[in-house]
């Protein structure tokens, strides 16, 4: 019997169609039912010995039939910070009668989804640990991971665009770029990204229309440093870029008594970084200045008068190093929010040493991003794997990847965290696609209780094929952190926390106390922001919280939650 025919009946299970792919040489005929016909001429032009190379990574955009059969309208708004282009997307697919934003931060998404709900346009909000269904709801907002490329929209939003240069996240940009089956698609970013999401689409033949926006409000580069710790004025934001450097500047500004600090970096739950947010841009609140790192870049509304760098060098993960063009103008960009208190935005930096390059950087346009990131779908994996008769994913990802073939517009997307991952479920009796979605999963690989967090998870899903909390967490009581290393290990536990819930929505029922550590999330998002109105200085040597102890403590002792993580609890015994 034809192989297209088994197919069509369903005679062959998923596992054996991706084994008949790979061990019979199919004709035009056979492929026909399968492939749409930009695939099939794809097929004749580059396989015309019938053998398929599943390493030929050329022409990623014919991974998406759904969208290439549309003719789509892309509409590219690109500009500085703080002109309006993302504005005027929304309101595009505000007017639309479908549609969905991709955003790269959940920030971002819950942002627009609240925005478009209380415009009267119902809205979901997909992120990979929120969702949230609006009834009637037509419209989706997403963090881009989440794009769903195989339902139809009148009108698609991807912001950030220039991040499908990112080398850990560009090929998820990518995917939705080519990907999204719109009549309409808004594309927001640097203008640094026209020319290669330019080139990209000249392969899907859709029309392409650029709109370039100018900054809404007047950005000051000063001439002179701040000085004195004496000149921090109400609206001023000082960046720095580690934890330990953010509550050491904190407590600096603090000791001179005249203003409180909140604070945001990253590793702090996006909760918190709201609240913290929140609280800075309130004319009510005693916090009125901001200590935070780049995580300010996107994702957060901020009145911000003046933008400090504390220093223009960072630690990226491999090496100490100067920003970059683009990383200034983000965080600098931050400053004189159109429609604020602040119409006027300044920047300015401690060391007299900084400012020739803040003041070049700024003039300067950011770089021409050259190429974008692209991964292979599981599928390919999937079948390369079969080829070689193995379903250790460590091995397959090395070996596609050492001989992936890309065009000059492509990289492909940085692993080495997938790779550290994968090499922790090979020792397990898991599935291919179960050890991939692991690595796929939200893990911060250098941090040690996270780690273990997702080594118990996978351990217990491959041996019971049910994870229950209680087996990770062990009775106890999660308190407020009094020291900078109890405030990491708290802000660990609720990483692990959202990795279970992240889990839990790629594995239904064998993850099944969702709520549970939802609620202990959110316990630890409370005791960590407890811990930050603990540590502001007061005049009078008092402090004020926002929210009392006592009513902090009577609703995590209502909640009966567990306590620590077991490696911390043995640790402190």
């Amino acid at each position: 019997m034809a192989v297209a025919a088994l197919l069509r009946r369903g005679a062959l299970s998923s596992s054996c169609r991706h084994d008949v792919y790979i061990r019979c040489l199919l004709s035009d005929s056979d492929l026909h039912p399968l492939v749409n016909s930009a695939n099939l001429r794809f097929w004749r032009g580059n396989h015309n010995s019938g053998k398929f190379d599943f390493t030929d990574m050329t022409h990623p955009h014919l991974w998406y039939p759904n969208a290439r059969e549309k003719k789509r309208n892309v509409f590219l708004h690109v500009g500085p910070t703080n002109s309006g282009k993302t504005h005027n997307a929304l309101k595009r697919l505000e007017a639309s009668s479908s549609g969905v934003y991709c955003g790269p931060l959940r920030l971002l998404a819950r942002e627009v989804a609240e925005r478009l709900n209380k415009a009267s346009v119902p809205c979901n909000l997909t992120t990979g640990q929120e969702r949230e269904e609006i009834e009637g709801a037509k419209h989706s907002s997403v963090t881009v991971e989440m794009a769903d490329v195989t339902t139809e929209y009148q009108c698609a939003v991807i912001d950030e665009i220039q991040m499908v240069g990112c080398r850990t996240r560009g090929c998820s940009f990518t995917r939705a770029l080519l990907g999204l089956c719109s009549d309409e698609l808004h594309v927001c970013g640097d203008p640094a990204v026209v020319p290669i999401v330019q080139r990209l689409l000249e392969a899907t033949d859709d029309v392409v229309t650029i709109q370039y926006y100018e900054r809404l409000s007047p950005l000051v580069p000063l001439k002179s440093t701040l000085g004195s710790f004496s000149n921090i004025k109400a609206g001023d934001c000082m960046v720095t870029f580690s934890r330990r450097e953010i509550y050491k500047l904190k407590k600096k500004i603090e000791m001179a008594g005249k203003h409180l600090c909140s604070v945001v970096y990253g590793s702090l739950p996006p909760e918190t970084r709201t609240k913290q947010a929140t609280m800075f841009n309130d004319d009510a609140s005693d916090l009125n200045v901001l200590v935070a790192s780049d995580a300010i870049g996107m994702g957060l509304n901020l009145n911000i008068s003046r933008i400090i760098f504390s220093t223009l060098k960072k630690f990226d993960g491999i090496c100490t190093r100067e920003l970059t063009v683009p990383e200034i103008k983000q965080i600098a960009g931050r400053a004189g929010r159109y429609g604020s208190k602040f119409p006027v935005g300044e920047v300015t930096c401690l060391d007299a040493e900084d400012l020739p390059l803040l003041h070049s950087s700024l003039k300067s346009p950011s770089p021409i991003i050259e190429r974008a990131g692209l991964f292979p779908t599981f599928d390919l994996l999937s079948v390369y794997s079969r080829l070689h008769g193995t379903d250790f994913l460590h091995p397959i990802l090395e070996r596609f990847l050492d001989k992936a073939k890309l065009s000059p517009d492509y990289f492909i997307a940085d692993c080495e965290d997938m790779l550290k991952v994968a090499a922790i479920v090979d020792e397990l009796p898991l599935a291919l696609h179960d050890k991939y979605v692991f690595c796929q999963s939200p893990v911060d690989v250098r941090d040690d209780i996270s780690i273990q967090g997702l080594t118990q998870f996978a351990e217990n899903y491959a041996k019971k094929g049910t994870v229950r909390l209680k087996e990770i967490f062990t009775p106890g009581t999660l308190r407020v952190p009094t020291t900078h290393n109890q405030l990491q290990e708290l802000e660990s536990v609720h990483k692990v926390l959202e990795l279970y819930v992240w889990l839990s929505y790629r594995f239904d029922d064998s993850f099944p106390d969702r709520e549970l550590a939802a609620s202990q999330k959110s316990i630890c998002s409370m005791l960590i922001e407890e811990y930050l109105e603990r540590s502001g200085w007061q005049p009078q040597g008092q402090r004020r919280f926002l929210h009392t102890p006592r009513k902090l403590r009577q609703e995590y002792d209502a909640s009966q939650l567990r306590g620590y993580f077991r490696e911390i609890d043995e640790r402190s015994k």
